[in-house]
């Protein structure tokens, strides 16, 4: 018997909120609409009984187990739940033992739900590939991770990945009023009269997740439980007359609810869209958007040299050469941060990163470099023009090494028209500074010295 079926044997009385209250049927399950709705490939599937391999792709609290556990429900195959974090090879083979026993003796299928499966190694991955590409499993596979850094290429290729979303605070709120006037599976029972701003709250301080937003109402509604119960409900003889709902407070569930947690995973999918949330702020001149997913990360525990080295990343790549004074701003902030250590180095970054944010932005030292190693991988090994190479010895000289160059501090403005690029490349260009920042000073000086090369001497070089 799996974790499904015993839910359903069991008395559910004593289970949390949250396991009570998971939907057994498709059209119970809200905000995934695009998923399991009655005209989506995954709920087609279900009813034809003819389930695919599948990976449900979502944040934590989204309706992953649930679906998987409906899943087990409605169709008529053998259903087996391993989870990740407890299993390994060899209860991988047991589960694959078994299902040829089910094939043999029943001929049934048999799906295996493997939970937080961004867990599996590679080993363990390859354990069952075979099979699922046999056709002898059918795995539905659930993780908070991206499949495509998680999970192996092999293993995904025969899966369709479905991506859950996440649940929005309108979403979560009706779960909650579901579970206010469930009498079954809820809290009907207890006559609660919970505020608009209770439910707003419980829902915000969620994030999304239904499974915190559940283990939160079903908090507040035992710490308002706790309450002296109320004198005006009892007559003369102190018997109760009437059942007057049970109010829970915003402050209640403030007290109940405490801090919501910051949701992050260093090494996963979060981590990459916060530190993009970040770049792309900085990139876009905002410092607010830069400072807010900037502290995100660092409360969420981020190592702050990571973010550093980010900082220093950009000054060359999206600041260059419009602010030079960019990467020396990241890098003293680097060094002071080694300095201080966290928390007093901390406003070193929120100093790096507002300059960052409202510098003068150019990638043209990126393109440039991008060019030129496109130029080098294309073309291979160019000689150096020998005018620009060292004579050291009279051979060299004999040979013409260094005949012909001509000394830029000899000249008028500390500038002499001459190339220096081998000779198949003559008159190619990388890089094109823009008119933003100390880049515009830059343009101007270029622009006078290839004026000169071309002959153009009206103008001379500062």
């Amino acid at each position: 018997m799996d974790l499904f079926d015993a839910g359903m044997a069991e008395d559910i009385s004593h289970a949390p909120l949250a396991d009570r209250m998971r939907p057994q049927r498709l059209e119970e399950v809200v905000g995934q609409a695009h998923v399991v709705g009655r005209d989506s490939v995954l709920c087609r599937s279900i009813v034809n009984d003819r389930l695919f391999s599948i990976i449900l792709w979502g944040p934590p609290g989204c309706g992953k187990t649930t679906i998987a556990g409906i899943i087990a429900r409605e169709t008529r195959s053998h259903f087996v739940e391993i989870s990740a974090v407890l299993s390994g090879v060899k209860e991988i083979r047991k589960v694959i033992d078994e299902a040829r026993e089910q094939r043999r003796l029943h001929a049934r299928r048999t799906i295996l739900f493997v939970d937080e499966i961004h867990r599996f190694n590679k080993a363990q991955q390859d354990a069952f590939l075979h099979h699922v590409e046999k056709g002898l499993i059918v795995l539905v596979g659930a993780t908070t991770e991206n499949p495509s850094f998680e999970v192996i290429p092999a293993l995904v290729s025969r899966c369709r990945v479905v991506a859950l979303k996440r649940l929005d605070g309108d979403q979560i709120r009706l779960i909650l009023e579901r579970a206010l006037v469930d009498r079954d599976r809820g809290l009907g029972d207890l006559n609660l009269d919970v505020s608009g701003e209770a439910l707003d709250h419980i829902a915000w301080a969620s994030d999304g997740d239904v499974r915190i937003a559940l283990t939160n109402l079903e908090a507040a509604a035992g710490f308002a439980r706790q309450a002296p119960p109320d004198l005006d409900n009892h007559d003369t003889r102190g018997e109760v007359t009437s059942p007057t709902p049970m109010r829970v407070t915003l402050a209640e569930v403030e007290q109940a609810v405490q801090k919501k947690a910051l949701r992050y995973d260093k090494g996963g999918d979060q981590h990459f869209n916060l530190i993009s949330a970040f770049h792309k702020s900085l990139r876009g001149s905002d410092p607010d958007g830069a400072l807010y997913w900037m502290t995100r990360m660092i409360s969420a525990g981020e190592d702050p040299l990571y973010v550093l080295r980010r900082m220093v990343r950009f000054a060359v790549e999206d600041v260059g050469m419009a602010d030079p004074g960019a990467l020396t701003v990241a890098l003293n902030a680097l060094e002071a941060f080694r300095f201080l250590g966290h928390p007093e180095g901390d406003d070193c970054l929120a100093q790096a990163a507002i300059y960052l944010a409202t510098a003068p932005k150019s990638n043209r030292v990126y393109i440039a470099g991008k060019a030129v190693r496109q130029e080098v991988e294309k073309t291979g090994y160019l000689p150096v023009p020998l005018h620009i190479r060292n004579a050291p010895t009279s051979l060299m000289k004999e040979q013409g090494y260094h005949a012909g160059y001509k000394y830029a501090h000899d000249y008028q403005g500390g500038y002499v028209p001459q190339e220096y690029l081998p000779r198949e490349l003559e008159g190619c260009s990388f890089y094109d500074p823009t008119a933003r920042g100390y880049e515009a000073t830059v343009k101007n000086r270029l622009d006078v010295w290839r004026r000169i090369q071309k002959g153009d001497s009206s103008k001379e070089g500062d």
